[in-house]
């Protein structure tokens, strides 16, 4: 490995508790920056990309990519301690916390277009309180999604998550969109918003279930392990998750990235080549 002396301006980074990759990346410490992070940090997202940035919000953490105008992947803890009565928020709006140079996706950007406002981590997964609802409803947790995926399918997927934590359940809980075009309401489309915003070719969810308070250190090889890729498109609103379930391995060969990359290398060979079967 070449070696480097931190300079002056790394240094404040590194007292803050994040790791530092050369002197072009820098890459937070997976563990230390969130919870929502526990599992890891898929793309090793940072601050020195425009492409691969990383948003820690409170109520879940974002891999954003400024050239699609959408996420890479979000990524959340799902407990009991995040449910609770308040209502659903609907205040869609830009995020601000965007850096320069990256355009802030706009809350009516979609109007029109035939795709939903679909968002990664789901509303109903925050209803803690007004501000942890009213969080997912950032332009930064959306994705182009075809009504019949986001109403249908993609919605039966996220209730269902809702009743393990109702069992007693924690789920650690990562997804996004890859590829180019989807089919919405009012046919194929590559891009909406003017050219802004990217449509992905399908959605994928990735659900870690475990006992509350164990993290990654509680994940064993028999460990539940649910992996979806779905089509980003109509017709499949009345379709059944489980059967677009996938293994987390095949996942990250179509996506680059490197999930539950917090869980020990043996444990990972034997999860993540697994197709949920229950």
């Amino acid at each position: 490995m070449k070696k480097f002396k931190l300079s002056k301006f790394l240094l404040p980074f590194v007292a803050a508790g994040l790791s530092v990759i050369g002197l072009e990346q820098i890459v937070p410490a997976q563990s230390a920056v969130s919870v929502h992070l526990t599992m890891g940090n898929p793309s090793a997202a940072g601050t020195s990309s425009l492409n691969n940035y990383l948003l820690n919000k409170s109520q879940y953490a974002v891999g954003y990519n400024c050239s699609l105008g959408r996420p890479n992947w979000v990524s959340w803890q799902l407990n009991s301690s995040w449910l609770g009565s308040t209502p659903r928020q609907d205040d869609f709006r830009a995020d601000t916390t965007l850096p320069s140079g990256c355009y802030q996706v706009q809350g009516t950007d979609f109007s029109g277009s035939g795709f939903d406002r679909g968002h990664m981590t789901p509303s109903a997964d925050r209803t803690s309180s007004v501000t942890n609802n009213s969080a997912t409803f950032l332009m930064t947790n959306m994705i182009a999604q075809a009504p019949d995926n986001n109403q249908g399918i993609w919605a039966n997927l996220e209730n269902y998550c809702r009743t393990l934590v109702s069992g007693g359940k924690e789920l650690y809980i990562i997804s996004g969109g890859y590829g180019t075009g989807g089919t919405g309401s009012n046919g194929a489309a590559n891009t909406i918003a003017n050219g802004k915003v990217t449509v992905p070719d399908r959605t994928w969810k990735i659900i870690v279930v475990v006992t509350p308070g164990t993290g990654a250190s509680g994940v064993t090889t028999s460990t539940r392990v649910i992996a979806v890729n779905i089509p980003n498109d109509q017709g499949v609103r009345n379709a059944d998750w489980k059967n677009y379930r996938v293994s987390v391995d095949s996942l990250e060969s179509l996506t680059g990235y490197d999930f539950l990359s917090q869980v020990s290398t043996s444990t990972q060979s034997v999860i993540e080549a697994r197709v949920d079967n229950l």
